[in-house]
Protein backbone atom coordinates (compact mmCIF):
# COMPACT_ATOMS: atom_id res chain seq x y z
CA UNK A 1 0.00 0.00 0.00
CA UNK A 2 1.57 3.10 -0.74
CA UNK A 3 2.06 5.88 1.84
CA UNK A 4 -0.79 8.39 2.42
CA UNK A 5 -3.02 10.17 5.49
CA UNK A 6 -4.10 8.12 8.39
CA UNK A 7 -6.87 9.57 10.62
CA UNK A 8 -7.18 9.45 14.21
CA UNK A 9 -9.73 10.67 16.90
CA UNK A 10 -7.44 12.97 19.41
CA UNK A 11 -4.58 15.74 19.15
CA UNK A 12 -1.29 15.63 18.07
CA UNK A 13 0.71 13.62 20.33
CA UNK A 14 -1.96 10.96 21.71
CA UNK A 15 -1.67 7.48 21.90
CA UNK A 16 -3.59 7.20 18.52
CA UNK A 17 -1.45 8.89 16.80
CA UNK A 18 2.21 6.48 18.48
CA UNK A 19 0.03 3.86 17.03
CA UNK A 20 -0.37 5.55 13.40
CA UNK A 21 3.40 6.04 13.64
CA UNK A 22 4.33 2.69 14.63
CA UNK A 23 2.05 0.79 11.97
CA UNK A 24 2.58 3.27 9.53
CA UNK A 25 5.68 5.14 9.51
CA UNK A 26 6.19 7.54 6.79
CA UNK A 27 1.99 8.39 6.74
CA UNK A 28 1.01 11.23 7.77
CA UNK A 29 -1.05 11.50 10.73
CA UNK A 30 -4.20 13.35 10.94
CA UNK A 31 -5.99 14.34 13.66
CA UNK A 32 -9.75 14.23 14.49
CA UNK A 33 -11.94 16.14 16.84
CA UNK A 34 -14.45 13.03 16.69
CA UNK A 35 -14.19 9.33 15.89
CA UNK A 36 -17.47 10.68 13.60
CA UNK A 37 -14.96 13.01 12.02
CA UNK A 38 -12.33 10.47 11.83
CA UNK A 39 -14.84 7.91 10.25
CA UNK A 40 -15.72 10.42 7.65
CA UNK A 41 -12.59 11.10 6.81
CA UNK A 42 -11.72 7.85 5.53
CA UNK A 43 -15.23 7.34 3.90
CA UNK A 44 -14.53 10.51 2.25
CA UNK A 45 -11.17 9.48 0.75
CA UNK A 46 -9.68 12.32 2.72
CA UNK A 47 -7.55 10.09 4.50
CA UNK A 48 -6.65 5.94 3.22
CA UNK A 49 -6.98 4.40 6.45
CA UNK A 50 -8.25 5.12 9.73
CA UNK A 51 -6.65 4.11 13.31
CA UNK A 52 -9.25 3.35 15.87
CA UNK A 53 -8.90 2.21 19.78
CA UNK A 54 -12.02 -0.30 20.47
CA UNK A 55 -11.13 -1.31 23.90
CA UNK A 56 -9.02 -1.10 26.76
CA UNK A 57 -7.72 -3.68 28.84
CA UNK A 58 -8.83 -1.85 31.74
CA UNK A 59 -11.43 0.69 30.68
CA UNK A 60 -13.18 -2.03 28.51
CA UNK A 61 -14.60 -1.25 25.51
CA UNK A 62 -14.69 2.15 23.89
CA UNK A 63 -18.44 2.90 23.63
CA UNK A 64 -18.62 5.51 21.11
CA UNK A 65 -16.94 3.54 18.36
CA UNK A 66 -18.72 0.14 19.04
CA UNK A 67 -21.86 2.38 17.91
CA UNK A 68 -20.34 3.34 14.74
CA UNK A 69 -18.42 0.43 13.55
CA UNK A 70 -20.98 -1.79 12.24
CA UNK A 71 -22.82 1.34 10.24
CA UNK A 72 -19.72 3.10 9.26
CA UNK A 73 -18.75 1.89 5.75
CA UNK A 74 -15.35 1.02 6.27
CA UNK A 75 -13.79 -2.46 6.25
CA UNK A 76 -10.85 -3.69 8.91
CA UNK A 77 -8.57 -4.38 7.67
CA UNK A 78 -5.98 -5.18 10.66
CA UNK A 79 -5.55 -4.81 14.28
CA UNK A 80 -3.12 -3.62 16.85
CA UNK A 81 -2.58 -4.13 20.53
CA UNK A 82 -0.61 -1.03 22.07
CA UNK A 83 1.06 -1.19 25.84
CA UNK A 84 -0.35 1.95 27.34
CA UNK A 85 1.73 4.25 29.29
CA UNK A 86 1.76 7.64 30.74
CA UNK A 87 4.58 10.22 31.34
CA UNK A 88 4.39 12.60 33.73
CA UNK A 89 5.79 15.89 31.82
CA UNK A 90 5.78 19.84 32.82
CA UNK A 91 7.22 22.89 31.33
CA UNK A 92 11.01 23.51 30.66
CA UNK A 93 13.16 23.76 33.87
CA UNK A 94 10.57 22.56 36.35
CA UNK A 95 10.98 20.04 38.60
CA UNK A 96 8.97 17.64 40.59
CA UNK A 97 8.71 19.96 44.03
CA UNK A 98 7.19 22.74 42.39
CA UNK A 99 3.83 21.23 41.27
CA UNK A 100 1.04 21.06 42.74
CA UNK A 101 -1.90 19.59 39.65
CA UNK A 102 -1.74 17.41 37.23
CA UNK A 103 -4.01 17.70 34.65
CA UNK A 104 -5.24 14.74 31.85
CA UNK A 105 -8.25 13.16 30.72
CA UNK A 106 -10.21 11.36 33.85
CA UNK A 107 -9.14 7.62 33.02
CA UNK A 108 -5.47 8.87 32.36
CA UNK A 109 -5.84 10.22 36.17
CA UNK A 110 -7.41 7.18 37.33
CA UNK A 111 -4.54 4.72 35.69
CA UNK A 112 -1.90 6.91 37.49
CA UNK A 113 -3.99 7.44 40.98
CA UNK A 114 -0.80 5.43 42.34
CA UNK A 115 1.46 8.42 41.49
CA UNK A 116 -0.62 11.31 41.46
CA UNK A 117 -1.22 10.55 45.34
CA UNK A 118 2.65 9.70 46.14
CA UNK A 119 3.19 13.12 44.66
CA UNK A 120 0.46 14.61 46.80
CA UNK A 121 -0.95 16.32 42.91
CA UNK A 122 -4.55 17.10 42.67
CA UNK A 123 -6.13 15.83 39.33
CA UNK A 124 -7.77 18.04 36.83
CA UNK A 125 -9.74 16.63 34.13
CA UNK A 126 -9.08 17.18 30.64
CA UNK A 127 -10.84 15.79 27.22
CA UNK A 128 -7.45 14.14 25.96
CA UNK A 129 -4.09 13.37 27.07
CA UNK A 130 -1.93 14.99 24.30
CA UNK A 131 -4.74 17.77 24.56
CA UNK A 132 -3.80 18.44 28.28
CA UNK A 133 0.39 18.40 27.42
CA UNK A 134 -0.54 20.97 24.59
CA UNK A 135 -2.45 23.13 27.54
CA UNK A 136 0.41 22.66 29.70
CA UNK A 137 3.02 23.61 27.11
CA UNK A 138 1.20 27.10 25.99
CA UNK A 139 0.09 28.20 29.82
CA UNK A 140 1.84 30.11 32.16
CA UNK A 141 1.73 27.85 35.00
CA UNK A 142 4.74 26.12 36.06
CA UNK A 143 2.81 24.42 38.67
CA UNK A 144 0.79 22.34 36.87
CA UNK A 145 2.21 18.87 34.94
CA UNK A 146 0.26 16.69 32.55
CA UNK A 147 0.27 12.91 31.87
CA UNK A 148 0.11 11.84 28.71
CA UNK A 149 2.10 10.04 26.24
CA UNK A 150 6.16 10.39 25.33
CA UNK A 151 5.22 11.92 22.03
CA UNK A 152 3.04 14.35 23.19
CA UNK A 153 6.26 15.73 24.93
CA UNK A 154 8.07 16.30 22.71
CA UNK A 155 5.49 17.85 20.25
CA UNK A 156 4.51 20.41 22.67
CA UNK A 157 8.41 20.96 23.99
CA UNK A 158 8.01 19.61 27.45
CA UNK A 159 10.38 18.03 30.14
CA UNK A 160 9.00 14.33 31.27
CA UNK A 161 9.77 14.54 34.92
CA UNK A 162 8.56 10.66 35.51
CA UNK A 163 8.66 8.10 33.32
CA UNK A 164 5.55 5.44 33.20
CA UNK A 165 3.79 6.01 36.40
CA UNK A 166 0.62 4.05 34.99
CA UNK A 167 -0.61 1.72 38.35
CA UNK A 168 -0.74 -1.02 35.74
CA UNK A 169 2.05 -2.06 33.78
CA UNK A 170 0.07 -4.24 31.47
CA UNK A 171 -2.32 -1.85 30.19
CA UNK A 172 -3.62 -2.46 26.96
CA UNK A 173 -5.32 -0.61 24.10
CA UNK A 174 -6.35 -2.74 20.95
CA UNK A 175 -7.09 -0.64 18.18
CA UNK A 176 -8.71 -1.35 14.39
CA UNK A 177 -7.55 -0.01 10.96
CA UNK A 178 -9.70 0.48 8.70
CA UNK A 179 -10.25 1.29 5.20
CA UNK A 180 -12.84 2.79 2.51
CA UNK A 181 -11.82 -0.19 0.22
CA UNK A 182 -15.28 -2.52 -0.44
CA UNK A 183 -12.83 -5.54 -1.11
CA UNK A 184 -9.29 -4.64 0.55
CA UNK A 185 -6.77 -7.26 -0.56
CA UNK A 186 -6.99 -10.70 1.43
CA UNK A 187 -3.93 -11.27 4.23
CA UNK A 188 -1.80 -13.86 3.65
CA UNK A 189 -2.69 -17.37 3.64
CA UNK A 190 -0.14 -18.76 6.51
CA UNK A 191 -1.39 -15.71 9.00
CA UNK A 192 -4.13 -16.55 12.17
CA UNK A 193 -6.54 -14.56 11.15
CA UNK A 194 -9.99 -13.24 12.76
CA UNK A 195 -13.14 -12.01 11.18
CA UNK A 196 -15.62 -9.55 12.41
CA UNK A 197 -19.33 -9.76 11.42
CA UNK A 198 -22.54 -8.00 12.28
CA UNK A 199 -25.55 -9.55 12.11
CA UNK A 200 -29.57 -9.41 13.07
CA UNK A 201 -30.93 -12.33 14.16
CA UNK A 202 -34.61 -13.25 13.22
CA UNK A 203 -37.54 -12.72 15.73
CA UNK A 204 -38.08 -16.42 17.09
CA UNK A 205 -37.54 -17.90 20.16
CA UNK A 206 -33.93 -18.73 21.19
CA UNK A 207 -32.61 -17.20 17.92
CA UNK A 208 -29.53 -16.15 19.43
CA UNK A 209 -28.64 -19.63 20.76
CA UNK A 210 -29.56 -21.38 17.53
CA UNK A 211 -27.44 -19.20 15.58
CA UNK A 212 -24.50 -19.47 17.81
CA UNK A 213 -24.92 -23.23 18.27
CA UNK A 214 -22.97 -23.64 14.61
CA UNK A 215 -19.86 -22.56 16.42
CA UNK A 216 -19.79 -24.99 19.06
CA UNK A 217 -20.59 -27.66 16.60
CA UNK A 218 -18.03 -26.84 14.11
CA UNK A 219 -15.10 -25.58 16.98
CA UNK A 220 -15.06 -22.67 16.03
CA UNK A 221 -13.77 -20.19 18.71
CA UNK A 222 -16.08 -16.83 19.49
CA UNK A 223 -13.55 -14.34 20.60
CA UNK A 224 -16.21 -11.53 21.07
CA UNK A 225 -20.42 -11.18 21.06
CA UNK A 226 -21.62 -7.88 21.81
CA UNK A 227 -25.14 -6.55 21.65
CA UNK A 228 -26.55 -3.02 20.35
CA UNK A 229 -29.43 -1.15 20.11
CA UNK A 230 -30.65 -0.62 16.73
CA UNK A 231 -32.41 2.78 15.44
CA UNK A 232 -33.54 3.64 18.80
CA UNK A 233 -35.37 0.29 19.66
CA UNK A 234 -35.09 -1.34 23.22
CA UNK A 235 -34.34 -5.29 21.80
CA UNK A 236 -30.82 -6.75 22.17
CA UNK A 237 -31.06 -8.27 18.88
CA UNK A 238 -28.08 -6.38 16.62
CA UNK A 239 -25.13 -7.94 17.64
CA UNK A 240 -20.67 -7.50 16.44
CA UNK A 241 -19.07 -10.67 16.74
CA UNK A 242 -15.12 -11.90 16.28
CA UNK A 243 -14.17 -15.66 15.58
CA UNK A 244 -10.99 -17.00 14.47
CA UNK A 245 -10.61 -17.98 11.12
CA UNK A 246 -11.34 -17.18 7.50
CA UNK A 247 -14.63 -17.09 5.58
CA UNK A 248 -13.38 -20.20 3.13
CA UNK A 249 -12.42 -22.37 6.06
CA UNK A 250 -14.52 -24.46 5.79
CA UNK A 251 -15.39 -25.42 9.64
CA UNK A 252 -16.08 -21.17 9.50
CA UNK A 253 -17.67 -21.81 6.11
CA UNK A 254 -20.21 -24.00 8.03
CA UNK A 255 -20.48 -21.74 11.04
CA UNK A 256 -21.68 -19.02 9.12
CA UNK A 257 -24.14 -21.30 7.15
CA UNK A 258 -26.06 -21.73 10.33
CA UNK A 259 -25.25 -17.97 11.78
CA UNK A 260 -27.04 -16.83 8.78
CA UNK A 261 -30.23 -18.91 8.55
CA UNK A 262 -31.25 -17.89 12.01
CA UNK A 263 -30.13 -14.23 11.24
CA UNK A 264 -31.93 -11.24 9.10
CA UNK A 265 -29.25 -9.25 8.57
CA UNK A 266 -25.18 -10.96 8.20
CA UNK A 267 -22.34 -8.99 7.16
CA UNK A 268 -18.53 -9.67 7.35
CA UNK A 269 -16.88 -6.30 8.11
CA UNK A 270 -13.17 -7.55 7.78
CA UNK A 271 -11.25 -10.50 7.62
CA UNK A 272 -7.63 -9.47 9.22
CA UNK A 273 -3.81 -10.71 10.26
CA UNK A 274 -4.58 -11.90 14.17
CA UNK A 275 -1.90 -9.22 15.65
CA UNK A 276 1.05 -11.31 17.33
CA UNK A 277 0.47 -9.87 20.97
CA UNK A 278 -2.84 -12.35 21.49
CA UNK A 279 -0.15 -15.09 22.15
Amino acid sequence: MSKGRIAFQGELGANSHEACTTLYPGWEPVPHGTFEDAFEAVKSGDCGLGMIPVENSTAGRVADVHHLLPSSGLKIIGEHFKPIHFQLMAQKGVTLEELTTVTSMPIALHQCRKTVKALGLEGRAAGDTAGAARIVAEGADRTVAALAPALAAEIYGLDILARDVEDEHHNTTRFLIMTAETNPPAPAFTAPCITSVVFRVRNIPAALYKAMGGFATNGVNVSKLESYMEDGAWSATFFYAEVDGRPEDRNLARAFEELQFFSEKFEILGVYPADPFRS
